[in-house]
């Protein structure tokens, strides 16, 4: 009989030590799994810090930085180039574009864990106020980052190159801003198209949804529709001449 009893309590000790574990392993996940504002809510972000500047400073800065770049490539394209003025708009279009794509995005792309930076940097900032409109970045969606990666990588560069393109009146200027503008147009809308198959819920408030996910990446189907439709009159036109005094010579 004693040794039925031992038996049973050393059961009972057991079970009690099992349950005990099983609690502090929940009670450190829920540790690691720290709280974030992001949707779903139970989205997993180990060691996420909060974002520690402020909105104003976050959108300021970029705005500011924007401005600069631009207004000193339009200075300097007035100066130095004898370029028309809507040559210089697209000058302006294509630096600014391009230091998002390898600054901006470049950053998001080689920075899977951007959501635990401690420091306050800059570019983790945007990124973690960003993903309040789009979680997919947060979550480091397969596809999101294949899009970006690409972006920063072939886009960006090949931006900078439309500036040099147009300040020096390069032959393949037009061909190069067509092929660009194809490229963002194609990767905004595989944007948008894959967040609305999979759900369209990864905003957690309208205001971060309709000014980050819908006005913000809005721009970079505008602009680049209207270039692209530029650059194709110009190359048809482009090809029409050459047909005709082509035919002309005996």
């Amino acid at each position: 009989m004693r040794s039925q009893d031992e038996a049973r309590s050393e059961r009972t000790v057991l079970v009690k030590l099992e349950t005990r574990g099983k609690r502090k392993s929940s009670m450190a996940g829920e540790s690691e799994a720290a709280p974030h504002p992001y949707v779903p809510t139970d989205l997993k972000l180990p060691e996420y810090i909060p974002i520690s500047l402020p909105f104003s400073t976050i959108l300021g800065v970029y705005l500011f930085s924007s401005l600069f770049v631009t207004l000193l490539v339009w200075t300097l394209s007035g100066r130095l180039t004898k370029n028309t003025k809507i040559e210089r708009l697209l000058m302006c279009w294509w630096i600014f574009t391009g230091l998002t794509h390898m600054v901006l995005e470049g950053y998001f792309v080689f920075s899977p864990e951007f959501y635990k930076d401690k420091t306050s940097f800059y570019l983790a900032e945007v990124w973690k106020e960003y993903s309040k409109g789009d979680s997919r970045y947060a979550a480091r969606e397969s596809g999101i980052v294949s899009i970006e990666g690409l972006t920063s990588v072939l886009e960006g560069p090949a931006c900078i190159l439309a500036v040099y393109a147009i300040a020096t009146e390069k032959s393949y200027s037009y061909i190069l801003q067509f092929a660009i503008s194809l490229g963002q147009l194609y990767g905004t809308f595989v944007y948008y198209i894959t967040a609305l198959l999979d759900g369209d819920n990864f905003s957690s408030d309208p205001f971060y949804y309709y000014s980050y996910f819908v006005v913000a990446n809005s721009f970079w189907i505008l602009i680049p529709s209207l270039i692209a439709m530029r650059c194709w009159k110009k190359i048809c036109k482009a090809m029409s001449i050459e047909s005709h005094t082509k035919t002309k010579i005996p």
